[in-house]
């Protein structure tokens, strides 16, 4: 006897997992990331978390994200946004954040799993894909 989709549920919503406590902006920068390479950020120094930021503004970065199903953005400020990714199919949510750099004209950025260790790739490749969608 198959087992009704509805017992899916549960696992599912656990995917989602808790939001991290470290969001937002501490001391005038994003949260560093964890060990685990599952991370990437602008403020980052080592080269297995180090992304470049993002050479955008945060209404244009905003723009991109509200054409994209899979974000959901969070809260926004003059300076600061973060938004949160779920995966299509297993429902993963990722935590990324923005923070807009007004003397450097250029936004800092952190992308997170909130579960596991490996993301694959994902949160690099996110953040490389918005950096092209805003340079089109």
């Amino acid at each position: 006897m198959k087992k009704p989709l509805l017992s899916l549920i549960p696992f599912l919503a656990a995917c989602a997992g808790e939001p991290p406590q470290n969001i937002g902006v501490q001391n005038g920068k994003l949260s560093s990331c964890p060990e685990s390479p599952n991370c990437v950020s602008s403020n980052a120094s080592d080269d297995t978390h180090r992304i470049e930021p993002i050479a955008a503004n945060l209404d244009q970065i905003k723009r991109v994200l509200l054409g994209l199903n899979e974000a959901n953005i969070i809260s926004a400020d003059s300076n600061y946004l973060h938004a949160e990714f779920t995966s299509r199919i297993m429902r993963y949510v990722d935590d990324v954040e923005f923070l807009y750099d007004r003397t450097a004209e250029v936004t800092h950025v952190r992308s997170a799993s909130r579960l596991g260790y490996s993301d694959l790739g994902a949160n690099r490749k996110r953040i490389e894909s918005l950096r092209k969608e805003l340079n089109n």
